[in-house]
């Protein structure tokens, strides 16, 4: 990865607030060209600096209610990639990592109540070959939701 400059920085900075801010705006505020920061945009892209623009969706608004973590713990981390495959065929888990501490693993999932979350837990999850244990975490609320900052040298 190319190192990235005040310039890169800046439009990053941005962009990380609004995706959806015009490029003339960009330009505007950097003062440069409109092509220059489509330009240094595509760089940005092709080298897996940004890694996507997307909509966020509140999944409240789709009937999502319960924002749940689950800690698992497998019989061995080397069954972590097997796991991770059965996991990809649940459309309510969001985010999965592979981690250090009292977890193999730790999943991010959304359930529209507690029911269908008991039914993931006890029927999906927990039945994966490998899974030794889950550990439930519902979330009351978030407070935070951000992007990292893009720190200035």
């Amino acid at each position: 990865m190319d190192k990235i400059d005040k310039l890169d920085k800046k439009i990053l900075e941005i962009l990380s607030k609004s995706a959806r801010t015009p490029f003339k705006d960009v330009a505007a505020e950097c003062n440069v060209s409109r092509a220059a920061i489509h330009q240094r945009v595509q760089h940005l892209v092709a080298n897996g600096v940004i890694t996507g623009s997307c909509f966020n969706v509140n999944p409240k608004s789709l009937g999502y209610t319960t924002c749940t973590y689950v800690g698992m713990n497998l019989e061995r981390g080397s069954m972590y990639k097997d796991v991770v495959e059965k996991l990809n065929t649940i459309p309510e888990i969001i985010e999965c990592h592979f981690t250090t501490g009292p977890y193999t693993m730790l999943l991010k999932l959304y359930a529209k109540d507690n029911e269908q979350l008991m039914n993931l837990l006890n029927n999906k999850l927990q039945r994966i070959p490998g899974v030794v244990s889950t550990e439930t975490l519902i979330s009351l609320e978030q407070s935070i939701k951000r992007e990292v900052p893009i720190l200035q040298e």
